[in-house]
C-alpha cells in the first residue's frame, strides 16, 4: 500500500478529438508546478495520478496543486491490491475515529467479480465489524470512503475531495498582456484571464524617482503570486515619468489621469504586438474611479487599433474584487502603501466625463511618438518562474 494523489480535471471532458491537446498542456502545467519536489506522475484513463513522493512533501504539493488551473479536484489516496482484505485495510486509514459513513465504490476494470453495488455493501460490514462507534447513513453521512477498483488489479481508496482552481490549463487560449499595477484590481483581472486558459505576461508603469524601488518590488511581488497560478510570468517595468511632466506642464490638469492612460495604451498594445500577445487585460471595473467612466474606457480605447481590450472586473464592485484578491493571496500586498505612477502629480478635480475632441486638442501639444519611443528605452524584463 503506498500513497497517492488523484488528479481529475475540470472543462477539459467537454473537448472531444481536440481533448488530447489540453490535456497535455495540463500535464505540462502539472509538472510544472511542482517543479522542485521529487514525485512521479502517471495517466491513467481520464485522471493522473501523482506518486512517489516523501511524506514530508504533501502538504506542499496539495498547495501548488490547488494552484493548476483545468484541475477540478484532488484527492489523498491509498494505492493497494483489489482484495476486499486489501481495500479495508485502506479503508481503516480512511475512516475516522466515530459518526456515520457511506461507501461509494466504483469498478472501472469491468473483469472485478464483485459489483460496484456489492463491493460497498460488504465493505461497510467490514467497517461495522472493526468499529461499532461507526454508523451507516447513506444519505448525509459525516464521511465518505470511496473505492475505485483500476483496470491494473489496484484499487484506491480515498476519503475527501479536495476543490481545485478549475477553468481551462493556462496555455491553451492564447496569451494576454496584463497592464499591472500596485493595486488591489489588475492581479485579480489576471487572474480571471488565467483561469480562461491564457498564458499572462505583465507591463507595469512607473514613475521613478517620484516613486521608489518599494513600489516597484510591491508589483514584483504580486507578479510572483500570480505566476503561481500561471506556471511563471514575464514582467516587464516602463518609466512614464518624462509623459507624466510634459503632460503636467502644457495640458489641462483635469485631463492629466485621461491622458496619461493614453500613452498607457498606446505602449501597451505596441508591447503587446511585439511579445505576441493578442489582446490586453485590465482591472477596471466600470464609475469605480474617474478615469473609469464609461467616457474614460472609450477614451483608453480609442488609441488602441489591433487587439481587444478585456476588463474581467468591469461588472464587479470593489468588496467583490477584494475577496477575490483575498482568495488567491495578493490583497495583503496590494495594500501595502507605496504608491504607483498614476498617484503621481494627480489632480484635485480630474474629468470624470472627458470629451474627446478635447482631450485630442490637449494632446496636440505634446511629442506622443517622441515620448512612447522614450518610455520603451527604459524598458526591463523580469523574468518569474
Amino acid at each position: 500500500m503506498k500513497q497517492v494523489i488523484i488528479i481529475r480535471y475540470a472543462e477539459i471532458y467537454l473537448k472531444g478529438k481536440n481533448r488530447g491537446f489540453f490535456e497535455q498542456i495540463f500535464a505540462n502545467n502539472i509538472e510544472k508546478s511542482l517543479r522542485g519536489i521529487k514525485h512521479e506522475m502517471h495517466r491513467p484513463s481520464g485522471r493522473y495520478i501523482i506518486d512517489n513522493f516523501a511524506e514530508e512533501d504533501v502538504d506542499e504539493i496539495v498547495s501548488r496543486l490547488k494552484k493548476v488551473f483545468g484541475l477540478h479536484t484532488l484527492s489523498l489516496a491509498y494505492e493497494t491490491g483489489t482484495s476486499l482484505e486489501d481495500i479495508f485495510e485502506a479503508a481503516k486509514l480512511v475512516c475516522e475515529e466515530e459518526g456515520t459513513f457511506k461507501v461509494e465504490s466504483h469498478r472501472g476494470d469491468k473483469r472485478y467479480p464483485l459489483t460496484s453495488v456489492e463491493i460497498s455493501k460488504k465493505l461497510g460490514g467490514m467497517i461495522l465489524s472493526y468499529n461499532y462507534k461507526l454508523k451507516v447513513d447513506v444519505h448525509k453521512p459525516s464521511f465518505t470512503v470511496n473505492v475505485d477498483i483500476r483496470e491494473n488489479d489496484k484499487a484506491l481508496v480515498f476519503g475527501n475531495y479536495i476543490e481545485g482552481a478549475n477553468g481551462m490549463p493556462v496555455g491553451t487560449a492564447g496569451k494576454a498582456l496584463l497592464m499591472i499595477s500596485g493595486g488591489i484590481d489588475s492581479p485579480v483581472a489576471g487572474h480571471m484571464i488565467a483561469k480562461r486558459g491564457m498564458k499572462i505576461d505583465c507591463l507595469h508603469f512607473h514613475s521613478y524617482p517620484y516613486t521608489n524601488d518599494q513600489a516597484k518590488e510591491k508589483v514584483v511581488d504580486l507578479a510572483t503570486t500570480l505566476s503561481s497560478y500561471t506556471c511563471g510570468t514575464n514582467l516587464c517595468t516602463v518609466s512614464v515619468t518624462h509623459i507624466q511632466e510634459a503632460i503636467h506642464e502644457k495640458c489641462k490638469p483635469e485631463l492629466m489621469i485621461t491622458l496619461l492612460r493614453r500613452f498607457m495604451f498606446r505602449i501597451a498594445e505596441r508591447h503587446a504586438l511585439r511579445i505576441g500577445a493578442q489582446c490586453l487585460v485590465t482591472g477596471e471595473s466600470l464609475g469605480q474611479v474617474a478615469s473609469q467612466t464609461i467616457e474614460g474606457m472609450t477614451s483608453s480605447n480609442s488609441v488602441v487599433e489591433k487587439l481587444p481590450v478585456l476588463r474581467p472586473l468591469v461588472g464587479f464592485d470593489k468588496n467583490e474584487i477584494i475577496d477575490r484578491a483575498v482568495k488567491i493571496g495578493t490583497y495583503e500586498t496590494s495594500i501595502l502603501p507605496y504608491e504607483d505612477c498614476c498617484t503621481v502629480f494627480l489632480p484635485d478635480f480630474p474629468a470624470i466625463r472627458p470629451k474627446l475632441d478635447e482631450i485630442l486638442r490637449e494632446e496636440s501639444k505634446l511629442d506622443v511618438e517622441g515620448m512612447i519611443e522614450q518610455a520603451f528605452a527604459s524598458l526591463e524584463r523580469i523574468v518569474i518562474m
